[in-house]
């Protein structure tokens, strides 16, 4: 007989079309529901609460009084929660903000009782392949999804084991018709029955045993309070069948015993049965470059500046930090950071996202000030700290700013040695804007803040200190306005119309109109890009640009400005009318020692209904592509082949090669490479006639949440058809991204791992005898140099470095985005004990061997490691 399990669910987006205000209302009163049905019916015996705890966060703001009701329900096994703390998406969010959604959520679950152990996305668009090792990195060995698959991946059943690259794996539980389709019964027994007709056999087709799901929910979907009534009809109309609510860990319990399961590997990106809205990485670009900024400065610089500080005495604010997690991880649902949702949302999303950065800055700060100013010296000249928070020494170009009342100085370190400076700039400053309490007694006199340049290499995970020493001489520059660019790796030139002409001279190739800008009608919505039909294509081949070159002692800066003519709308643009503009200002920066150009971009968009992005000719003729994704490396075919039949078999979008990355993006052959990294957009696509050139999205400029019928989306709209005007992103926008060359492929060139560098900036701290903001002394001495550890190969890439959450350790998490095992070594500068290999979820799983006060672990290709010591 056929077992259905019946499972009792809501599905719970904290916002969408609707605010997070509406979703709290109904929250309440959902939840008393809940409660009050679990409590007085012993035979309803189970409800999931989505598998996200920010439910129960949101929940007890405005009920507390029903906090131990709930956790009676949890530990009495009723009410099911976890393991995540908002269900997060896995294509465009960071590896590290994956880990703590999960470290969160299981923290929170264990709070009141245990977590349901499935990684339960039942609306993620697109899966990632590195979800087995995550998932099992927190002893999670199930997984539930709906949208990706399709049968081209190895199997047309719903249950099958899911394998990372590394070994990893998770038994899956495919929803192949959605988490909805119990949702809303109804009492009607011919409705029924016609439903039922239509889902049992797509249901029955996928499964591997006799037993099936009917997941009894839906968005914000209140209890269904009648469901015995409709249990007893389903056993009337089917009585080959038997009908009972159940629970998701029941289903798992019976495929457990079934050992004939096929393994598939790779990342789910089909939209053949379900969208999965492979151009939605590009929508409100201004949220998505927040999102992108503000992760690296939390993973990069301000957990391994904690932890630096934590070291040396003072206190890590996990408290702090993990309110700053938790206010981005709201915004990591699928439709939250899709941004697929209504304008007053996406003001929300980018509140907090404002106010998350600004916490992350003012943190940052407050660490480099606390050891900056604690550091014990008997000299009384001001402090200016470099901070390297990469595991390796770095020799880098540093451009700070001095805050000071002096007409010239010098710079010291703490062994007497002047290091050379480059003054950029000089800009008066109103005392008052330094400590109001100078101006109050009297003081006028301006201060002076110097932008300079320098180099020097600063210590592995740790800072180099310089005194700032009052001189006669004068601070001159030597920087000079020129026709063309010449580093140690580039001779650089730039076209009348603003593209680059780059001779590289390590590989001795030629590339030519760099950054050239294609522009195209979009009459998608906030899901999907959808070109308008036989369009011809704008690009900025023919616009006059303002160009100004100068070089500098250790880098060259180049600016770019013009005007991009185009359409102010589609009927405009289906005239041919440029009657709008974008105005475009590139900022570039060349260092002179070594291959990168750092670029900027300033956009002030005037038109609706478009897509903007930036070419990157690479003279590499692939079949593939490389990127990263959480933890690792992916290769994608630059052209799906599914393109050539999507219509006959009717998927449900067309699957253009629109894939997302999280770092980098790199075309390469034997010889050499060209990559893209970023620290904004997260978009790209390979085109040209030989597939040779990387397409950047710099933006998307649409004007409905939903649409229908759309060229390469037919059919109904996903979501509803909503104005957002917001979504047209009119007005500023500004981008950071890079472009570097290499000999060797992408992955032989660790890619991974210079991208990491470029989202990693020194940071400086000037310490000067004036602060609005005032702090008693420290009672910690630190040093004038100090480093905390050195790694001592150069193959793995660090994730981050923080402290544990339950115990005075410190976790360096590693990955290792080649395609060869590597063998990583770290010396720690002081004496370390009890030093051993973690889960994600920080519990231990064995000890590591100390030797000399060293480490060594192995790492597969795309395998995280994670280091408690």
């Amino acid at each position: 007989m056929k077992k259905v399990h019946i499972v009792p669910h809501m599905h719970w987006d904290r916002e969408w079309y609707f605010s997070t205000e509406e979703s709290q209302i109904l929250l309440v009163n959902n939840m008393e529901e809940i409660l009050n049905m679990l409590e007085t019916n012993q035979n309803y015996p189970y409800y999931v609460l989505d598998g996200q705890t920010a439910i129960l966060e949101d929940y007890f703001k405005v009920k507390p009084e029903n906090k131990e009701r709930v956790k009676k329900l949890i530990q009495d096994g009723r009410l099911i929660i976890g393991p995540w703390y908002t269900q997060t998406d896995e294509m465009i969010v960071g590896g590290e903000s994956i880990v703590r959604n999960l470290l969160y959520g299981l923290k929170d679950s264990e709070a009141f009782g245990t977590a349901m152990k499935i990684g339960y996305l039942p609306d993620s668009f697109g899966q990632s392949s590195q979800m087995p090792q995550i998932l099992n990195g927190f002893d999670i060995q199930y997984s539930i999804f709906w949208r990706g698959t399709s049968e081209r991946h190895g199997t047309d059943k719903t249950e099958f084991y899911w394998e990372s690259v590394d070994g990893s794996k998770v038994l899956v539980q495919l929803f192949p018709l959605g988490y909805a389709i119990g949702k809303y019964l109804p009492e009607n027994e011919e409705q029924l029955q016609e439903r039922m007709n239509k889902y049992f056999p797509v249901l029955d087709r996928g499964a591997t045993t006799e037993n099936i799901i009917l997941p009894n929910g839906h968005d914000q979907m209140p209890i269904q309070k009648n469901i015995f009534t409709i249990i007893e009809k389903l056993q009337r109309l089917y009585p080959d069948r038997e009908f009972f609510l159940s629970k998701y860990e029941n289903v798992f319990a019976e495929l457990e015993q079934h050992h004939a399961l096929p393994t598939i590997q790779g990342e789910f990106l089909d939209g053949k049965y379900m969208r999965v809205h492979r151009s939605i990485y590009s929508t409100r670009m201004d949220i998505k470059a927040a999102n992108t900024r503000i992760e690296n400065k939390i993973t990069n610089i301000l957990e391994p500046l904690a932890s630096i500080a934590y070291s040396l005495g003072f206190d890590y604010h996990h408290g702090l930090i993990e309110s700053i997690w938790k206010e981005i991880m709201k915004n990591h649902a699928h439709d939250s950071i899709g941004c697929c949702c209504s304008d007053k949302v996406h003001r929300e999303i980018a509140n907090r996202f404002f106010l998350a950065e600004e916490k992350t800055d003012r943190l940052i700060e407050f660490y480099k000030r606390k050891m900056t100013d604690a550091i014990k010296t008997d000299r009384s000249e001001d402090l200016l700290t470099a901070f390297n928070l990469l595991p390796y020494d770095r020799e880098e170009v540093v451009t700070t700013t001095v805050t000071t009342k002096l007409h010239s100085f010098t710079l010291e370190d703490a062994d007497g040695t002047i290091i050379p400076f480059e003054v950029i700039s000089k800009e008066e400053l109103d005392p008052g804007l330094i400590d109001r309490q100078i101006v109050h007694y009297g003081n006028y006199d301006p201060f002076y803040k110097y932008t300079i340049q320098l180099k020097d290499s600063i210590p592995a995970m740790g800072y180099k200190t310089y005194f700032i020493v009052p001189t006669d001489t004068d601070m001159t520059h030597s920087f000079a306005e020129k026709e063309s660019i010449e580093t140690d790796y580039y001779q650089i030139t730039v076209n009348p119309n603003g593209t680059l002409n780059i001779w590289d001279k390590q590989l001795e190739k030629q590339f030519n109109n760099i950054l050239l800008l294609e522009n195209g009608g979009d009459d998608g919505d906030e899901y999907d890009f959808s070109p308008l039909p036989n369009e011809t294509l704008i690009y900025s081949d023919q616009v006059k640009a303002d160009v100004h070159i100068v070089q500098h002692m250790y880098e060259a800066e180049i600016d770019i400005q013009f005007k991009l003519n185009i359409p102010r709308n589609l009927d405009e643009r289906k005239r041919n009318n440029h009657n709008s503009f974008i105005d475009v200002h590139w900022k570039l920066t060349i260092p002179k020692h070594k291959p990168m150009i750092n670029i900027k971009v300033e956009l002030d968009n005037h038109a609706m209904d478009h897509r903007l992005r930036a070419l990157i000719p690479t003279g590499i003729a692939s079949k593939c592509s490389i990127a990263d994704n959480q933890f690792g490396f992916i290769k994608r075919n630059v052209y799906d082949p599914a393109m050539d039949y999507w219509q006959e078999e009717n998927w449900g979008e067309r699957p253009d090669s629109i894939y997302p990355m999280l770092s980098f993006v790199g075309l390469c052959n034997d010889e050499y490479g060209v990559s893209v990294l970023t620290n904004s957009t997260r978009e790209y696509e390979i085109i040209g006639s030989h597939h040779d050139t990387i397409a950047i999205t710099l933006f998307r400029s649409v004007g409905f949440l939903g649409k229908e019928e759309m060229l390469r989306r037919p059919g109904r709209p996903s979501g509803i058809k909503l104005p957002t005007p917001d979504s047209q992103m009119l007005g500023t926008l500004t981008m950071e991204f890079a472009i570097t060359t290499h000999q060797q492929s992408t992955t032989a060139a660790n890619v991974g791992r210079i991208a990491k560098q470029y989202t990693t900036a020194i940071e400086t701290y000037n310490k000067i005898p004036f602060n609005a903001m005032k702090l008693n002394p420290s009672s910690v001495p630190t040093p004038l140099t100090y480093s905390l550890l050195q790694e001592k190969s150069s193959n793995t890439v660090i994730s981050t470095l923080k402290k544990a959450e339950k115990e005075n350790k410190l976790v360096l998490r590693i990955y290792n985005p080649t395609e060869t095992i590597s063998n990583s070594t770290f010396q720690f500068k002081q004496p370390i004990e009890q030093v051993v290999e973690a889960n994600l979820n920080e519990k231990s799983i064995a000890p590591l061997n100390v030797e000399q006060n060293e480490i060594k672990v192995a790492l597969k290709a795309n395998q995280v490691k994670t280091i408690l010591f």
